[in-house]
C-alpha cells in the first residue's frame, strides 16, 4: 500500500524487517488508534438521537463526564453506559453496532492504521484488538480489518438481554495489560518480541506490557511519556472531512457537470450526430467537475482502457465518486447496467440523458432478463458496460464477494472483462457523504480477461477478485 507517510512506511518496514510468526503479538487500541474519534461517542449520539436517554441518565452522564475530567474515576461514565442498557436486547445491540459501523464508524478507520495491520497480518503476527470498549464497538471493526482475536471489555448478559454489569473489570490502564497478559500466556505469545499501539496516558501500562510499544496520534500526557520512556511516536493522518471549502468546490462540480452535459448535447444536436453528442458530454461532464473540485488521476496501465472494446468494465465501488472518475477514464461508447428505483433520482438523471443505462427491474425476474439480453445486443454492437460486481458501495476499502452477472454478460457477448481498480476514492468522498474533497485518486487497470465461459466462471471471478485484493494491498510502482 504506497501513498503512505514516511513515518508509516518506515514503522512497517521495521515490522518486516522484525521477529516473523504467530508467537510475536500485535495488539491495537480501538479509540483514537485504529478509528480517529470515539466509538462510544457514535453509539451515545444515536441514543440521543433516536430520544433513548433519559433526563436523568443524560444528568447523570453529563455529571460524571465532568467527574472525569476534574480527576475523577474516568470510567465511571461508561458504567452508567452500561447500567442504561440493563434490560436491551444484545442481539438489537450487536444490529446497532453494524449498522452504526456502516454508517459512521467505518469512515473513521485510519488508512495508515489498517497498512499497519496488514503489515503485520503479513508477518504472521497474531494481531488482536485490545480496548475497554466492548466488542459491540470492535467487532465489525476487527472483522473489517481481518483481526480475529479482541481483548476488551465484557457484557453480562442473560436470557439474551443486558443485565448492566460487566463481567470482571473494565480493561481500562491496568486492567487492559493484565487482558494482554493473560492473552498471551493463552496463546503462546512472546510479550518481549511482540507490538502495541495505543493513544491515551492511561495506554502507558498497556503500551509497557510489550517490547515494541508505539505512541500512536498520542495525547499530550501519553506523548510526554514516550519520550521520557524512548517510545517511538507515530503520528497518522485523520479521514479527510469536508471543508466549507470542499463543499463550495462540490457545488461548483455539480454545476460544471450539468453544464458540461448541456455544451455536450448541444454540439452533437449542431452536428446532427446524437452518439457524439452523447460522448462529447461524457467528456466534459466528467472532466469540468473533477477539475473544478480538485480532483486528478494517477493512471496505471491506462493504454489497457483501449485496446479491448467494446468491453466489460468491471470495478471496485467505495464512493458515488467512483463513476464520474470511470467516466473519465472511458471517456465515449459506454453504458451502465442501474436499478431501476434510481431512474428518477435526481443526482441520476442529467446523466440518465448521456448514458442511456439499462433500468433492471430487480423485483420482475422475466423483465430483468430481457434488459439484459438487449444489454447484450448493445455490447455486440459496439457500446462497452461498466459494472461493479460487489453490486453495492463497501462502506472500506475491503472489497465485497463478486457477483456473476457482469461475467455471464461477457460470456454472452463474447467480449472481454477489463478490471479497474480503484484505490482511494473513499477517502476523498465518503460513502454517505455529499462533499468531495480535493486529492489524487489512483487508478490501475489491470490485464484485461478473454474467453468468458460459464464451465470455469466461478474459479475465475474467485481469482479475479484475488487480483483486485492484491493490488490494493500491494499497489504498484
Amino acid at each position: 500500500m504506497s501513498g503512505l507517510s514516511t513515518a508509516a512506511q518506515e514503522a512497517i518496514d521495521a515490522i518486516e524487517a522484525g521477529p516473523q510468526g504467530p508467537e510475536v503479538g500485535a495488539f491495537f487500541d480501538l479509540d483514537g488508534t485504529l478509528v480517529a474519534g470515539y466509538t462510544a461517542a457514535t453509539f451515545y449520539g444515536d441514543r440521543l438521537k433516536g430520544r433513548d436517554v433519559s433526563p436523568a441518565e443524560f444528568l447523570r452522564t453529563v455529571v460524571t463526564a465532568v467527574d472525569g475530567e476534574l480527576g475523577g474515576d474516568p470510567t465511571r461514565i461508561a458504567h452508567v453506559a452500561f447500567s442504561a442498557m440493563r434490560g436491551q436486547s444484545e442481539e438489537a445491540f450487536a444490529d446497532l453496532g453494524e449498522r452504526l459501523f456502516r454508517s459512521k464508524i467505518a469512515g473513521t478507520i485510519r488508512r495508515e492504521s489498517r497498512a499497519l495491520v496488514m503489515a503485520h497480518q503479513r508477518a504472521g503476527h497474531t494481531v488482536a484488538v485490545a480496548s475497554a470498549a466492548t466488542k459491540y464497538q470492535i467487532a465489525p471493526v476487527a472483522r473489517d480489518l481481518g483481526v480475529e482475536h479482541l481483548v476488551c471489555t465484557q457484557l453480562v448478559v442473560e436470557d439474551g438481554q443486558f443485565t448492566g454489569a460487566t463481567d470482571g473489570p473494565m480493561l481500562w490502564g491496568r486492567h487492559k495489560a493484565s487482558g494482554v497478559r493473560a492473552f498471551a500466556r493463552e496463546h503462546g505469545i512472546d510479550l518481549a518480541e511482540s507490538y502495541a499501539y495505543g493513544n491515551g496516558y492511561e495506554d502507558v501500562a498497556f503500551l509497557s506490557s510489550v517490547g515494541h510499544p508505539t505512541a500512536l496520534n498520542p495525547h499530550r500526557d501519553l506523548r510526554a511519556a514516550a519520550a521520557r520512556l524512548g517510545w517511538p511516536v507515530l503520528d497518522l493522518s485523520d479521514p479527510v472531512g469536508g471543508s466549507l471549502v470542499a463543499a463550495g468546490r462540490t457545488a461548483a462540480a455539480l454545476a460544471g457537470m450539468n453544464a458540461g452535459v448541456g455544451l455536450g448535447l448541444a454540439y452533437g444536436l449542431a452536428r446532427g450526430d446524437l452518439r457524439e453528442g452523447r460522448n462529447a458530454a461524457i467528456r466534459l461532464a466528467t472532466q469540468l467537475p473533477m477539475t473544478l473540485a480538485g480532483v486528478s488521476l494517477e493512471v496505471l496501465n491506462q493504454e489497457r482502457l483501449w485496446t479491448h472494446r467494446p468491453a466489460i468494465f468491471v470495478a471496485n465501488h467505495q464512493s458515488a465518486l467512483d463513476i464520474p472518475v470511470l467516466g473519465r477514464l472511458l471517456e465515449r461508447d459506454f453504458t451502465i447496467v442501474a436499478k431501476k428505483e434510481a431512474r428518477w433520482d435526481p443526482r441520476a438523471v442529467v446523466g440518465s440523458f448521456v448514458i442511456d443505462p439499462a433500468w433492471i427491474d430487480r423485483s420482475d425476474s422475466e423483465s430483468a432478463r430481457a434488459t439484459l439480453d438487449g444489454v447484450v445486443d448493445r455490447i455486440r454492437s459496439g457500446t462497452s458496460l461498466m459494472i461493479f460486481p460487489e453490486g453495492t458501495r463497501s462502506a472500506t476499502p475491503v472489497l465485497g464477494p463478486f457477483r456473476k452477472g457482469a461475467f455471464h454478460l461477457a460470456a454472452q457477448a463474447g467480449v472481454p472483462v477489463v478490471p479497474i481498480v480503484l484505490r482511494n476514492t473513499g477517502e476523498l468522498m465518503r460513502r454517505s457523504s455529499l462533499v468531495l474533497n480535493p486529492g489524487v485518486v489512483d487508478v490501475c487497470v489491470l490485464e484485461p480477461e478473454t474467453d468468458w465461459s460459464v464451465d470455469d466462471m466461478s474459479e475465475r471471478i474467485a481469482a479475479l477478485r484475488t487480483k483486485f485484493e492484491e493490488t490494493l494491498a500491494r499497489w504498484p510502482a
